[in-house]
């Protein structure tokens, strides 16, 4: 318990900061109405896959990164670490042309209504042309992480955070000598942010440690650096696409019932997630217990790690959900006036969370059986609660009972998928522990 505890908490603390950011841009954002307010709502599940993306393309850079790191040669490390950064840049800006000149198309998918596009259209192409630096400090801050360095990374996710607070009323708002820019200058704060971010992860890898080349080598040598990093992101890139996915189908099925919908949907949702921080770094912290200890063949402590690992979810997700459930009207009213937007907020608020337990099983789950070598598990339950629990249940739930169908349908989407994870976890931990004692019995014999 103590291991988990201690490994979650500084992370915990750089991500709270990100996305206490991404709330305070909505609290800003909703002073300017309820159409602003649902067009960067329906934006939302776009950036969420830009991060996602950012993720897969980090873990695949950072394991070749970590296993050459291992190996002690230098040389063969700083080309590695240029080759994926090339990478990287390549494949955000092939995503950011394509998604410039997209918008229309992607949010008609989403159902956006024709009154929120300019909305929509002003923060994404800023969103889209700046996304080489909303990906960055991602790939660059597992690259640290990679070599030894967990520090900077999140200091500096603490420090860009304080800068996107400081632009967002200057450049929404056009406070001072700063022009009106709205969702524009909402967009604009967090690239800026992540530039500061790029700028100094940046300088450490190129000055400190020296493992940024100025020279292209032969295309052989490129190609296999590449297909390493790719061999561990495009999975990893995969996975991690299923939650904007879901995201993504679920705004939509809210967009049937109106902009007021999506409002409300988008602001219950940043809430939620910044309560549920915790549990997403409780999932990164369980991965070295039950990999370590699965590996020595210790299975009582790979059965401990996930059983305390359970127990924190619960005693968060109990807190979090009567906070949540008491607070849902004062939240509400603080990100808008409009009692539809506040009609849909409170529900959400009222529902979901009461049971976001079974949520955090269900990353917990995946994270541990990750770390044991075995990612079938994992993928499954998160596929399984995301698009076809919560979203199709979503669908279906608004079409039978509307708004409150839906939300329900998505409470009932994390009940389901933490017993099913939860039953999982326990029989797979059976197997281990006969394998392990049919192991030591062989040993012995």
């Amino acid at each position: 318990m103590g291991h988990l505890i201690r490994l979650g908490i500084p992370m915990t603390i750089g991500i709270v900061a990100v996305m206490s950011a991404a709330v305070v841009d909505t609290f800003y954002v909703s002073r300017l109405g309820t159409i602003p307010l649902a067009a960067i709502s329906f934006c939302v599940p776009v950036l969420f896959a830009l991060q996602s993306l950012s993720i897969g393309l980090g873990i695949g850079a950072s394991s070749v990164v970590a296993r050459a790191a291992g190996e002690g040669n230098r040389d063969h490390l700083a080309r590695l670490v240029t080759d994926a950064v090339m990478l990287a840049v390549l494949i955000v800006a092939s995503v950011s042309v394509v998604g410039a000149l997209s918008v229309d198309f992607l949010f008609g998918l989403l159902r956006a209504p024709k009154e929120l596009m300019p909305d929509i259209r002003s923060y994404m192409h800023i969103a889209f042309i700046g996304s080489a630096f909303i990906v960055g400090p991602m790939v660059a801050g597992n690259l640290l992480r990679a070599l030894g360095d967990a520090r900077l990374p999140g200091i500096t996710m603490v420090a860009g955070a304080a800068i996107n607070l400081i632009l967002d009323p200057f450049l929404i708002f056009g406070l001072g000598p700063f022009p009106r820019m709205e969702l524009a200058g909402a967009a604009l704060a967090t690239v800026l942010s992540n530039v500061t971010a790029v700028v100094v992860m940046g300088w450490i890898m190129v000055y400190r440690e020296k493992l940024i080349l100025m020279h292209i080598p032969p295309w052989a040598e490129l190609k296999e650096s590449w297909g390493e990093v790719l061999r561990i992101g495009l999975p990893a890139i995969g996975t991690n696409m299923i939650n904007p996915i879901s995201l993504a189908i679920i705004t939509a099925v809210f967009a049937s019932f109106g902009a007021p919908a999506v409002a409300g949907l988008g602001v219950a949702g940043r809430i939620e997630f910044l309560f549920a921080i915790p549990l997403l770094a409780l999932s990164a912290s369980i991965g070295p217990i039950t990999g370590q200890n699965g590996g020595a063949g210790l299975t009582p402590r790979v059965r401990e790690a996930f059983q305390s690992a359970y127990r924190i979810v619960f005693i968060w997700t109990s807190f979090t959900g009567i906070s949540l459930f008491l607070l849902a009207g004062p939240i509400a009213h603080l990100f808008s006036s409009d009692p539809d937007v506040i009609k849909v907020s409170q529900l959400f608020l009222r529902v979901v969370p009461l049971t976001a337990a079974g949520y955090g099983i269900v990353i917990a789950s995946a994270a541990g059986f990750n770390a044991l070598g075995r990612p079938f598990p994992g993928m499954v339950m998160s596929f399984g609660r995301s698009l076809i629990l919560s979203s199709a249940g979503a669908y279906v739930g608004g079409m039978m009972f509307g708004l409150t169908g839906a939300v329900v349908a998505m409470a009932l989407s994390n009940v389901i998928a933490g017993l099913i994870a939860w039953f999982w976890v326990r029989g797979a931990s059976m197997e281990v522990r006969q394998t392990s004692k049919k192991s030591t019995r062989s040993s012995a014999a």
